[in-house]
């Protein structure tokens, strides 16, 4: 079987590793700007945008694409644009709940499927100085929301899937690579 993984992201290269260990890794241009009424709707749609740009897809049994972002009382968090725009970002939701939101599409044999998976995720409570020391150390200008749970620094509880908040709900991939008898 010939899969692809249509994302460069190497935290989403290694989740799949768990249950895939082959398959190529291809990445196009895809319009990431999109707003949907939902923070489902939109991940799903982005997360779709990015599997349809994928060239020659007939090249692939199975295709998958993934989109993520943080969502906090009507505000999408994607990636921090620069610093200053990550600081932003982790004082509005440090001491807070927010909502992790990933999208997942999904081609095989040309049939298309999308889903999403949503983790609730509590901050620590920062200071403005812990913050900007979080960035130096960290580097978090290619996540969504300006961090990576797996680092162990800002989150201090979640409830939901662990590999969501990374990039790539593994619990509902697995489920559907089983449905279809893949693993």
């Amino acid at each position: 079987m010939k899969v692809l993984l249509a994302s460069q992201s190497p935290r989403r290269k290694e989740l799949l590793k768990t249950v895939l260990p082959e398959f190529a890794i291809e990445s196009y241009p895809a319009d990431e700007h999109f707003k949907g009424e939902t923070p489902e709707e939109t991940v799903k749609e982005i997360a779709l945008r990015k599997l349809l740009a994928v060239e020659s897809p007939e090249r692939y049994d199975l295709i998958i694409a993934s989109d993520t972002l943080v969502y906090k009382d009507g505000i999408y968090y994607g990636k921090p644009i620069d610093e200053t725009d990550a600081v932003r970002m982790l004082k509005e939701l440090e001491g807070k709940t927010h909502v992790v939101v990933s999208g997942l599409a999904i081609s095989y044999n040309g049939v298309r499927e999308c889903y999403s998976v949503s983790t609730d995720v509590t901050f620590y409570p920062m200071s403005e100085a812990q913050i900007k020391e979080y960035l130096s150390t960290h580097y978090c200008l290619d996540k969504a929301g300006a961090y990576a749970v797996q680092d162990g620094v800002v989150v201090e509880k979640l409830n939901g899937s662990y590999s969501n908040v990374v990039g790539l709900p593994m619990e509902k991939l697995e489920e559907i690579l089983k449905e279809k008898k893949i693993i």
